[in-house]
């Protein structure tokens, strides 16, 4: 008689593991389904229909779980952005920009926020949403470098090499986004890993999204990048610090020196950067010609704006004579397009001249809060350490990259769950609990 085979022990592990992440995964999905390729013209993208469900099933699993949803503190920094967008939408200039500016804000900077934090229960969950972002980046990054390689991105200066992922040319930002948030979660990942295999393929991940970032041709993006992974290599130690910095310069300088990647042409985008009296390029005079138009319309509505979606109504009798119509894009199998300039590419100068002081106030007074409450948590961070860092992190990336781009095109969706997963960390008991309330199913 022969012995009986042994019981393969993946399904068996499976279903537990799944069924534990379960509450999360519509959050992983929205990540998921952002690496979808988008539709010329498309409005609504899968990952945006998705994030309506998400917030139904974030609502459905609090009743269920009988719980109560927010503590006090959470639901006010959550909640203030609310009052000035309801004052902002009554000063639309049509019932229809007020419905759909005030359903994509809400979008964003609330409901899926709100939802992140109601269905990431702990340190594991938001490691799994880290991860999913890491593995969104890496998917993008590699599409994009494939398409700087080949001659088949967006159009840059004659040459169709620009990287930009699934997004296409009408979201130049949504490849650079995705891969900077990637960059930046595998960080923190590495910084607070608790073993040395988990830290090594982090590390390795976050060096590997360097080139895709870097062929986004996204100024911004870089900005934005550089300040938070500096922040975050100091918050674990001025000497760790220095040595990942060291090893960053050498990948650079072994990809752009040693193998001539756009060598001229990242040179030339890096000195635009500051070229602003001498010889700016267009995409430099229009947006300071916007910001400036911003401030304009802020100093003639200084409390409440001049109504939500209001800017382009409003652009052409504040900016000056520079401003361009539009800016051309162009990729392999787009074809040519011209974009309106609609927004100041500012979202803090768009706030303040679509809400006034109000918006400054609860908006922006919102986001500074999350940020100081994230900080403040990094001393009881403990064995979540990984989580803060790249919580902090994602936090300090949106923010300064808010000085050059707002919300708008089909990755605005991932700025909203990034907010969320700080949220989570800055608002929630859960997030600095101890290990034993880890092994706990609210």
């Amino acid at each position: 008689m022969s012995a009986p085979s042994p019981a393969a022990p993946a399904p068996a592990l499976a279903l537990p593991v799944l069924r534990r992440a379960a509450p999360v995964l519509p959050v992983v999905a929205i990540v998921v389904l952002l690496g979808l390729p988008v539709a010329p013209d498309s409005n609504a993208t899968p990952a945006d229909a998705t994030s309506g469900l998400v917030v139904l099933w974030a609502v459905a699993h609090t009743v269920r779980q009988a719980r109560r949803p927010l503590t006090r503190t959470a639901a006010v920094v959550l909640g203030l952005p609310v009052v000035g967008l309801a004052v902002a939408a009554s000063g639309a200039v049509t019932p229809a920009e007020a419905f759909t500016g005030l359903a994509r804000y809400l979008q964003v900077f609330v409901l899926v926020p709100v939802a992140v934090v109601l269905l990431v229960r702990d340190r594991r969950d938001a490691r799994l949403l880290l991860w999913s972002l890491v593995g969104l980046a890496l998917w993008e990054g590699a599409l994009g470098v494939h398409q700087f390689l080949t001659g088949t991105g967006a159009s840059y200066q004659g040459a169709e090499i620009r990287a930009v992922g699934t997004f296409g040319p009408a979201d130049v930002m949504g490849m650079a986004t995705a891969v900077a948030f990637g960059l930046v979660a595998a960080t923190g990942l590495a910084l607070g890993a608790r073993t040395r295999a988990l830290r090594t393929v982090a590390a390795g991940c976050a060096l590997a999204l360097l080139l895709p970032l870097t062929v986004s041709f996204s100024r911004g993006a870089w900005i934005a990048t550089a300040v938070a992974c500096g922040a975050q290599l100091l918050m674990a130690g001025v000497r760790r610090a220095a040595r990942t910095a060291a090893a960053a310069v050498a990948v650079a300088v072994v990809l752009v020196g040693g193998f001539g990647v756009g060598a001229a042409v990242l040179q030339e985008r890096l000195s635009s950067i500051t070229r602003v009296a001498d010889a700016p390029d267009q995409s430099v005079v229009d947006r300071y010609s916007l910001w400036a138009a911003a401030g304009d319309m802020w100093r003639g509505h200084p409390v409440t704006g001049v109504g939500l979606k209001a800017f382009p109504a409003h652009r052409d009798g504040h900016a000056s004579l520079a401003l361009s119509s539009g800016s051309d894009t162009d990729a392999a199998g787009w074809g040519f397009r011209r974009q309106p300039l609609l927004t100041p590419h500012n979202m803090y100068l768009l706030v303040l001249s679509e809400q006034g002081l109000v918006g400054v106030l609860t908006a922006i007074g919102a986001w500074l809060a999350l940020l100081v409450c994230a900080v403040r948590r990094m001393r009881r961070a403990g064995h979540a350490r990984d989580c803060a860092v790249a919580a902090c992190g994602l936090l300090l990336w949106q923010y300064v990259d808010f000085l050059y781009a707002d919300i708008g095109g089909p990755s605005t969706v991932l700025t909203g769950v990034c907010l969320g997963l700080g949220a989570w960390w800055a608002l929630t008991p859960e997030a600095i609990a101890g290990t034993a309330a880890e092994a706990s199913v609210r």
